[in-house]
């Protein structure tokens, strides 16, 4: 192999030694075989082919030197380390050279060289020797050359390394400072902008000495002030550092900013300028540091966003009358001329302004009220701007508070009475009026991108604040249809006017619109037969929405709608008919005709056959039938009764079909669509269609996928409501399956729902075959002959027998008896006692079974039972047999639970059922006897009953909330902490996630309850952890305003306690136990609800100070704080990439942990599982936009490439990612 080599060696030489087009092809070769990973040189091949390449460098024809050029890359890693010295040498030799072509082939072969050099984690000395050879030769370069282009190829070719190697060049730092700091007085402006290039890169990596040595000496120049064009640079210089290296240059900020205000007042525009550029990287990279400069950065914001000095704005009002009524395009030509002033560049200190502006906007969602106020006037006022590109950053910025005004999630702002999410809300819907009066003469104007520009800030506003341009309408009108009309306007112009109205029409009602239908309509019908399939599209939804418009059939309308039938669907048909259009257009002329024929069908008279026609074309066509089955559920439900019976008899065997068809979507809307057609068109449809539907039921109904079961059951319901005698045919097979589906484990929710619906619809059609008697044998057979079935499944079963015996009273007292006598036979197995248990406590909860005279005894008896399952189902019985007749059996309850202190634990069980059973008016009479009961086991020693006790007083105290709240409050003092923590968690049993009537009393004291966070017993601090977290989870609005006095002592429950820690001997083994594991489990649990609810009230930097903590933390808070992180990288980037190099270090030691060989398999797994969650948190880390700029997580992910191992577990975290979004939040509470 060795000799073939040599031998391809000599003859690649030689080739290369020829010249012209034999060269060119040799060279060719040369890098085809580089390429190939099998190929090796001997040390005499390697020699010769690096001379012959380095020769060819120098060659005359362009094409060989690019060829020679690329074939560099390759040979770096294929060659042994002094050639690739010999190599960079040359080429660094050749770009001092005076001829200009070999001096830029020389630049871009070092360039390729160093993105070929194999990062320094890998452990090769190659880099770094290599590094400093370069490094030293450009450093030379770039302090003495005359030549500038010869200094600029040597500072382009210092950033490219010190942004890939930037760690690897740690000994030369000092000197690359000390070479580039000079080149900022350049007399070349090019060269100062590399050099700042440079410097950025170089802050990345660079130690805090060195980075303080550049700060110190950019701050002393900016005193010293030298010249206007000289302190641009250094302020240009400070902002690139700040873009690069935010978190290093935020505790310089203090002495910076003071000189960079001062710098904004000096009369130089770009000067200003470049102040604003560095404002803006202060506020983005550094928001803790800028935090108490803000009001002054956006006072000079405001300044300069209205600065200029060369036009005068005072005539414009004037000027804009006359231009309406002359209308003179001429005199407009010539006013812009008067003011086309080239020199003036204050447009730029305007942009910079008010990009800046944007900047504070989308990071400090805490000042949303101050903005409005101050800001959001401005910000109107200047969009009058005459400057198309600062037009274009205003309306940028104020799109930007427009969505940082976005409600959240309605489910966390629930209304607290005060209304403190709706102030901005509020100020901005004051501001309408302004806003439409500044925009809507703009929506005429020539400018394409201005006009743009208008619709994307109204198409926000109408989302933000649904219905808010209501009075506006007759303004905005005009403009959209010019701009729909308008024969200039671009397709883009078209399509942004087109989704504004989509929005506008979707978030208004539809009376405000009906004055303007007739000009409105028009130009939409019109771009629904433009030949730009984006366009056609858009107006087939604007369309559908104007239908709905134009007709709502939801309420009575005065509106005529006929006069606009002949205008609308002709349009719309012609899209319809055409097979050979875009995908999309099919489908949304598709819904839009559906919508026509829902609002309008009787309005189409000899049209509407023909067009239905169409639709069982469409749905006989793979690409395009579930879209019309969609449309033909709306066009069935529609109240007009459209007449579908020429269309049923061939349409309905071609649904049955698609219930077969393995598509998921398809089977749901099928589903839906045959369900109303039952509902709507019964007299219509003929039982043999019927049974062709029949048959495919039972396959859809199976445990796989619940969804479709449950959509399947309630079709099943429907045809035993609506076809009784087709009942009959129902298959003994679906109802196998339904069966079958009851005794799964997985039943729950809709699907059981779905189940007891259809039992009972089917008891009431009164068919011979599935009578009551016999469901209930088929439902209980598995418990009776003894098959194993989950608990689940005999919670499902009794929650059917409940159902058939509510819609068959008579049969009930019989079951009823039936289940007392299997509880009292001796030789009823744990299992059947345990169905007859539930099922009596389902039937129990909505019947009175007093009648049932020895029911008290058999359930008290059974709590002596020797199965734990049977006492739990009699505990369960009792508390749901007492819901349904409080007076005979609560106090009954209450005495037993007086008198029998063994049975305590089951009673209080029992109490609680009936407690949650129970409306708050039929508890009343009873409050007073159970809450005193109640507290005398508050202080019980045992922990679950405790909490049995916490949950039946919490949700009492949700029956008379402004009596029994206070009670609880007093408890707080009790020198029990069994007692304390009994009232605390209490507590957490009174917050639902849905408004209540104590959410206002809860509000004024849930503060007294959570300063048990401070508590010195450490269960205590425990139950007031949960208690804050089931409080951030389902209702933030309660702790919004205490979270400054909370988080203290939440965080400080987050540290490692080693007073808590202790060995305990077990034989001769010594066991670490750490009681304080718990608590800080349950506050790292805390910090991450409040990522979900209160993400803007926190100081995301103390709040990752903590997290950083947790990193290192115990095998349960390191998941946790994985997550965590995971979370923050999507929520706060910024401030995630500002503390990088703390958070990666963990996550490498937890990835390149090893388990120690003969470990236990546990702990293997543990570590496995440990490792795919830090993993995870990598992933994420790396979505963050510009992380490939920090060093240390360039090193990590060289790192995880090069092993195999953790390369495989990444490869793995991606694919899991791609096939499964991360689930954006997890339910702590």
């Amino acid at each position: 192999m060795i000799d073939l080599l040599h031998v391809w060696g000599h003859t690649i030489s030689a080739k290369l030694a020829r010249k012209n087009r034999a060269g060119f092809m040799a060279t060719n070769d040369l890098m085809i075989e580089l390429q190939k990973d099998s190929i090796k040189l001997d040390e005499d091949s390697e020699k010769k082919v690096v001379k012959m390449l380095l020769k060819l460098l120098e060659d005359k024809n362009g094409e060989v030197q690019n060829l020679a050029v690329k074939c560099l890359g390759p040979l770096v890693g294929k060659v042994k380390e002094y050639q690739v010295e010999t190599i960079v040498d040359t080429l660094c030799t050749n770009m001092l050279s005076d001829k200009e072509q070999l001096r830029d082939i020389s630049s871009i072969g070092l360039k390729t060289v160093i993105s070929e050099l194999p990062p320094a984690a890998t452990g090769s000395t190659m880099t770094a020797n290599v590094c400093k050879k370069i490094t030293a030769q450009l450093t030379g370069a770039i302090g003495k050359q005359e030549d500038v282009s010869v200094q600029l190829e040597a500072l382009d070719i210092l950033s490219d390394m010190l942004s890939r190697l930037g760690g690897t060049l740690c000994s030369f730092h000092s000197s690359i400072l000390t070479c580039l700091l000079p080149q900022l007085t350049s007399p070349r402006l090019a060269v100062r902008k590399r050099a700042i290039i440079a410097l950025g890169h170089l802050v990345l990596t660079c130690s805090g000495n060195i980075f303080s040595e550049l700060t110190e000496h950019l701050l002393a120049e900016l005193k010293r002030n030298e010249s206007t064009s000289t302190t641009r640079t250094y302020i240009q210089c400070v902002a690139g550092i700040s873009r690069q290296a935010g978190h290093r240059i935020g505790e310089h900020l203090e002495k910076i900013i003071p000189l960079i205000v001062q710098y904004c007042n000096v009369d130089d525009d770009e000067l200003r300028e470049f102040c604003f550029q560095a404002f803006e990287s202060f506020v983005r990279r550094c928001p803790k540091e800028i935090d108490p400069h803000i009001p002054s950065v956006m006072a000079l914001c405001l300044k300069y966003i209205t600065f200029d000095p060369n036009y005068n704005y005072d005539n414009e009002e004037e000027e804009e009358e006359m231009m309406e009524t002359e209308n003179g395009e001429d005199e407009e030509q010539e006013s812009d001329d008067e003011y086309s002033d080239d020199d003036d560049i204050s447009w730029k200190v305007r942009r910079a302004a008010a990009k800046c502006l944007e900047a504070v906007v989308s990071s400090r969602h805490d000042l949303l009220q101050d903005f409005y106020r101050t800001l959001s006037p401005a910000l109107i006022s200047r969009f009058k701007e005459r400057e198309e590109n600062v037009k274009a950053d205003i309306f940028s910025a104020y799109i930007s508070l427009l969505k940082q005004t976005l409600p959240t999630q309605s489910w966390l702002h629930t209304s607290d009475g005060s209304g403190k999410g709706d102030v901005p809300l509020t100020m901005l819907q004051n501001q309408v009026p302004n806003i439409v009066k500044a925009l809507h003469k703009q929506l005429k104007i020539k400018s394409i991108k201005s006009r743009q520009g208008c619709f994307s800030l109204l198409t926000e506003l109408a989302s933000v604040l649904p219905g808010c341009l209501a009075d506006h309408i007759p303004a905005l009108v005009p403009g959209i249809v010019f701009s729909l009309a308008d024969k200039t306007s671009s397709s883009n112009m078209r399509i942004d006017t087109l989704s504004f109205l989509h929005v506008l029409l979707c978030n208004h009602k539809p009376e405000v619109f009906h004055p303007h239908i007739k000009s409105l309509l028009p130009p939409v019908v019109t771009c629904i037969g433009d030949p730009f399939y984006k366009i056609t599209s858009e107006a087939l939804l604007v369309t559908q929405q104007l239908v709905k418009v134009i007709r709502p059939l939801d309420k009575s309308c005065t509106f005529d709608a006929k006069p606009y039938v002949k205008d609308l669907f002709p349009g719309t048909l012609k899209r319809l008919k055409a097979a050979d259009i875009d995908q999309e257009v099919k489908e949304r002329a598709i819904s839009c005709m559906g919508q026509i024929i829902y609002n309008l069908g009787d309005h189409l008279s000899t049209d509407l056959q023909p067009t239905l026609k169409i639709f069982l074309e469409r749905l006989k066509n793979e690409i395009t039938r579930l879209t019309t089955v969609k449309a033909l559920t709306l066009i069935a439900s529609s109240p007009l009764k459209i007449d579908l019976r020429p269309i049923l008899g061939e349409g309905l065997p071609i649904l049955a079909s698609f219930l077969r068809k393995n598509q998921r979507a398809l089977k749901l809307s099928t589903l839906t669509a045959l369900d109303i057609l039952v509902k709507n068109y019964s007299d219509s449809l003929k039982p043999a269609m019927i049974e062709s539907v029949l048959t495919e039921l039972p396959a859809l109904i199976t445990e796989n996928d619940m969804h479709v079961s449950q959509v399947a059951i309630m079709f099943l319901t429907t045809l035993a409501k609506v076809y009784p005698s087709c009942i009959s045919k129902i298959s003994s097979s679906a109802l196998a399956e339904i069966f079958q589906l009851v005794h799964s484990p997985l039943l729950q929710g809709g699907a059981l729902n779905a189940i007891i619906a259809f039992f009972q619809a089917l008891v009431l059609t009164q068919t011979v075959a599935v009578g009551y008697a016999e469901l209930l044998k088929q439902l209980t057979a598995p418990v009776y002959s003894s098959v194993a079935l989950h608990k689940q499944a005999y919670h499902s079963v009794a929650k059917c027998v409940a159902a058939l015996s509510s819609a068959c009273p008579k049969e009930a007292p019989a079951t009823v008896s039936q289940f007392i006598q299997d509880v009292k036979s001796p030789k009823s197995s744990p299992a059947v006692q345990v169905l007859a248990f539930l099922s009596l406590a389902e039937m129990g909860r909505t019947t009175n079974l007093s009648a049932q005279r020895e029911l008290k005894t058999v359930i008290l008896e059974a709590f002596a039972s020797t199965s734990e399952e049977v006492k739990s189902a009699a505990s369960y019985a009792l508390g749901n047999v007492s819901a349904g007749n409080l007076k005979e059996y609560l106090p009954f309850m209450l005495k037993e639970i007086g008198s029998q202190p063994k049975r305590q634990y089951l009673l209080l069980h029992s109490l609680k059922e009936a407690i949650s059973s129970s409306p708050a008016d039929s508890l009343a009479p009873y409050v007073e006897d159970i809450w005193a009961l109640l507290f005398k086991h508050c202080e019980c020693s045992e922990e679950g009953t405790r909490n049995v006790v916490a949950e039946c007083l919490g949700k009492l105290t949700l029956v008379n909330p402004a009596e029994l709240l206070p009670q609880l409050r007093k408890q707080l003092s009790a020198d029990s902490p069994h007692a304390r923590s009994t009232v605390v968690t209490a507590i957490k049993f009174t917050i639902a996630d849905q408004p209540q009537p104590i959410d206002a009393l809860l509000k004024g004291c849930i503060g007294d309850f959570l300063q048990t966070l401070q508590d010195p017993d450490l269960n205590v601090r425990r139950v007031a952890l949960a208690l804050f977290n089931s409080a951030a989870h389902n209702k933030p609005s309660l702790i919004w305003d205490l979270l400054s006095v909370v988080l203290p002592s939440l965080y400080s429950e987050t540290k490692v306690r080693r007073e808590l820690i202790r060995e305990v001997e077990m034989g001769p083994f010594k066991h670490t136990v750490d009681e304080g594991l718990d608590v800080r489990k349950a506050a790292f649990e805390c910090m991450y609800t409040l990522l979900e609810s209160c993400l803007d009230r926190l100081d995301i930097y103390e709040y990752l100070n903590h997290v950083e903590d947790g990193l290192k933390d115990h095998y349960d808070i390191r998941m946790l704080t994985f997550l965590m992180l995971a979370r923050l990288s999507t929520l706060c980037p910024s401030a995630v990439l500002q503390r990088l190099e703390r958070l990666v270090e963990p996550l490498r030691a937890t990835c390149s942990t090893k388990v120690k060989a003969g470990s236990v398999k546990q702990e293997f797994e543990k570590q496995d599982e440990l490792k795919r969650s830090a993993m995870r948190a990598v992933a994420a880390l790396l979505t963050i936009p510009e992380v490939e700029k920090s060093p240390v997580m360039a090193e990590f992910s060289s790192q995880i490439r090069s092993s195999p191992e953790m390369a495989s577990l990444f490869e793995s975290i991606q694919k899991d990612c791609a096939a499964l979004p991360i689930s954006e939040s997890m339910d702590m509470s």
